[in-house]
């Protein structure tokens, strides 16, 4: 079996992150499987693979304070660099010949750059798949993108299924949208993506500070957790007796000249800490009492699969995601959110990281099959591959 999993991008490590989780999940459980992962992020080589899991990395694109994109490394016009990555993506449709293909979050691509691939895949017989998380924006944003992008349009002619990477009582991600009846049957809810503990071959120099009960912050990618950092250090600041260890993880993406003011703040404080970025994040995150962040999707994944008590501190900009999130698993017991209202009084901070230690953690809340996602991501593939063996077997009695 050959499945091809593309990943846009342009931002973060969402997306990366989760593709990886999946391709490692379906090479264990079919160890002959060859994956492949095409992914435009410029920190995929940072990353393990299982045996049998490799990939492709697209030139990059990153997106502007001004919400326009242009490409991340070459010289050369966004124009340009769309259209080389998308005769990489369909070169690479024709030449892997995959049997199933799955599309994360995008339906058209970055651009409309994976729409040829998909009509390529289609003719070759490859099951066709988008696979999205939980929340993908508020309605209001959410129609007009989808509707400027053709994604409806793409769902209806190209995509055999699509999943959903969380629960449908927490939140139903294509609502909105007034799909037709017969896409709408093609829906599939599996539950969050469980996390597991990585391999550790080579033992981890982590700050002596993890060697205590301590708090961990992380801000995923971190190209847009300053605020999230700066407040937590304000806290120090505001009660320099605060009685917390905390391990701060700026992010790979972070911006250097703040990332060096941070770092001198954080240096006043011996019960604060701080890391550039962990590949292996899921590590600290099991050490770690408790877990601040903003409450990404892969974050939130990793806060269920080590029931971590946590505070879920979401962006608003540019879109909801985050606080939709948030306020959904706050609702259920889950963990507990606070709203960045731009002031960021460092004594909300103090309380704050202080109601950690007397907080319940997630699996006190029962809510079945809250982490079941990559079983069920098994049990579809399972389900498709007879379909694939079927139509293998017409193709060659013809």
């Amino acid at each position: 079996m050959r499945i091809l999993l593309y990943s846009h991008d342009t931002f973060g490590l969402g997306h990366l992150r989760r593709s990886r989780a999946i391709a490692n999940a379906l090479v264990q459980r079919w160890p002959d499987s060859s994956i492949l992962i095409i992914s435009g992020s410029p920190i995929i080589g940072n990353f393990e693979f299982m045996q049998g899991v490799d990939y492709i990395r697209i030139p990059g694109v990153t997106k502007l304070t001004n919400g326009n994109y242009r490409s991340l490394h070459l010289n050369t016009s966004l124009e340009d660099a769309v259209q080389l990555r998308q005769s990489l993506i369909l070169e690479t449709v024709q030449s892997f010949e995959p049997d199933i293909m799955i599309i994360d979050k995008e339906p058209t691509g970055f651009h409309g750059e994976v729409i040829p691939a998909l009509k390529q895949a289609r003719m070759q017989g490859c099951r066709l798949v988008l696979g999205i998380r939980d929340i993908l924006d508020e309605p209001a944003l959410l129609i007009p993108e989808w509707e400027r992008k053709g994604a409806v349009k793409a769902l209806v002619e190209y995509y055999d299924e699509i999943w959903v990477y969380g629960l449908k009582d927490i939140y139903e991600p294509l609502a909105a949208l007034n799909l037709p009846e017969d896409v709408q049957k093609r829906v599939y809810y599996t539950g969050y993506l469980n996390r597991d503990m990585p391999e550790i071959r080579i033992p981890r120099n982590y700050p002596r500070i993890v060697k205590q009960p301590f708090t961990l912050v992380t801000t995923g990618g971190g190209g847009d957790g300053a605020d999230l950092i700066d407040w937590v250090i304000s806290a120090y600041e505001a009660k320099p007796d605060l009685n917390l260890s905390t391990l701060l993880v700026f992010g790979p993406f972070i911006n250097r000249s703040l990332q060096k003011t941070f770092l001198e703040r954080i240096a006043k404080f011996p019960r604060l800490d701080a890391i550039l970025f962990d590949n292996k994040l899921e590590v600290l995150m099991q050490r770690a009492e408790a877990v601040v962040a903003m409450g990404g999707y892969n974050t939130f994944c990793e806060i269920l699969s080590f029931d971590k008590k946590a505070l879920i501190i979401p962006r608003t900009k540019p879109r909801l995601e985050q606080h939709i999130r948030a306020v959904a698993s706050e609702r259920l017991g889950l963990v507990r959110h606070l709203n960045d209202d731009g002031i960021r009084d460092p004594h909300i901070m103090v309380e704050a990281l202080e109601r950690l230690s007397t907080q319940g953690k997630p699996s006190e809340a029962t809510i079945p099959g809250l982490l079941d996602g990559l079983a069920r991501i098994e049990e579809r593939v399972s389900s498709l591959l007879p379909q694939l063996k079927r139509e293998s077997a017409q193709d060659a009695a013809e």
